[in-house]
């Protein structure tokens, strides 16, 4: 394998780990059953939107909301936490949209999806890698969201609703564990 291909593959297994299609897949069917129904091409648009543009102008998209990397990665902690906490307790925070398109875009295309880790490693992976390549990784896992979403229906049915139940409250811990790692990892900024 050339360079490229191995950056490639470097690239997007990162983006893979960061972004967690698998790991978030019963969040997305808990939210899936409130919204009634995922619009899969357009949560993969949204996220695909989001990724390029944080590829190219994250930063200055930042700077002229007067935010930080860290302040950003705070916010999408917190949306982050509350849906681990609805997964968990099985109480409804977020409201049901009627039309679910809105849905589409927050929470799942932000902060599930593309969330602040992962808009933040696209940026980040600038430091080493051609943005070419970035691009190729992007649309790589955005092949693997669509793909995720759209089997969303299957993988309930394969689990069942008890083995639904029991998954759901599993993942609604480990989101609980990862808005706390997130928030406290950057919330220490603050103040000084």
């Amino acid at each position: 394998m050339d360079m490229n291909t191995n950056d490639i593959l470097t690239v997007t297994f990162t983006l893979f780990a960061v972004i967690d299609i698998v790991g978030s897949i019963p969040l997305l069917i808990s939210l899936k059953e409130k919204m009634g129904g995922i619009k899969a091409a357009l949560a993969t648009a949204v996220c695909g939107t989001l990724m390029i543009l944080f590829l190219f102008f994250g930063k200055n998209i930042l700077q002229i909301l007067g935010l930080d990397i860290k302040s950003f990665a705070v916010g999408g902690s917190i949306v982050i936490f509350l849906l681990g906490l609805e997964m968990v307790l099985g109480h409804e925070i977020f409201k049901a949209d009627k039309d679910g398109k809105s849905g589409n875009v927050v929470p799942i295309a932000f902060p599930v999806i593309a969330g602040s880790g992962t808009l933040t490693t696209i940026m980040s992976l600038k430091a080493n890698y051609d943005e070419w390549v970035i691009t190729v990784g992007i649309l790589i896992n955005l092949v693997i969201i669509y793909i995720g979403l759209r089997s969303l229906n299957i993988i309930e049915r394969a689990l069942g609703q008890a083995g639904l139940l029991a998954v759901r409250k599993f993942f609604g811990v480990i989101l609980l564990a990862i808005a706390v790692k997130i928030f406290s990892k950057n919330i220490v900024s603050f103040g000084r």
